[in-house]
């Protein structure tokens, strides 16, 4: 199924008549409101004529000062047995909770938790919603764009694995290597 078709198929027998579908290089490409983006993937994954059982990619665009929403929630879908892919596309206001997919994907609790800690957008009903590549003391979400680039963060000393071998050979240690 196409692009095309599959955008005939989600329409006609999808049950949100409010709906934007578009086709974006060659992906489908549907709009939906951040409130039922859950009941969208469930439906999604439970259809057999659809079957997507794949979250290939969860993340989000900051588009400040162009568009209102701010944020835009984008995730990946893919259907292993039919062969074809979803781009659902979520507007997100800022401070706005999104609903957490982890009971449908497993892989979504790690995307969750980047977007978390890369654009501060919550995601409600996650069960470990924490920092996943920056450390906990970090201020701020670096990828939104009035994050400024020049600020500069504290470092904590005991967070870095490699200061007990500093200090060895400042103290004129020598270190064996096999």
């Amino acid at each position: 199924m196409n692009s095309v078709e599959l955008i005939s198929a989600l329409t006609t027998s999808l049950t949100y008549p409010d709906l934007l579908f578009i086709v974006d290089k060659d992906i489908a490409v549907v709009a939906i409101p951040a409130s039922k983006v859950a009941d969208l993937a469930t439906e999604l994954k439970t259809r057999p004529e659809f079957a997507f059982d794949m979250l290939t990619d969860l993340t989000a665009v900051d588009w400040l000062g162009k568009r209102t929403p701010r944020f835009e929630v984008v995730y990946h879908f893919y259907s292993t047995s039919h062969n074809h892919r979803l781009r659902v596309k979520a507007a997100v206001d800022e401070g706005q909770p999104v609903p957490s997919l982890t009971k449908l994907y497993s892989i979504a609790n790690w995307f969750e938790r980047e977007v978390w800690d890369l654009y501060g957008i919550k995601f409600a009903r996650h069960p470990n919603l924490k920092r996943i590549l920056l450390y906990e003391e970090f201020k701020g979400h670096p990828l939104r764009k009035d994050y400024p680039y020049d600020k500069r963060q504290p470092l904590e000393p005991e967070t870095w694995p490699v200061r007990e071998l500093q200090v060895q050979m400042e103290e004129g240690r020598k270190i064996h290597r096999p």
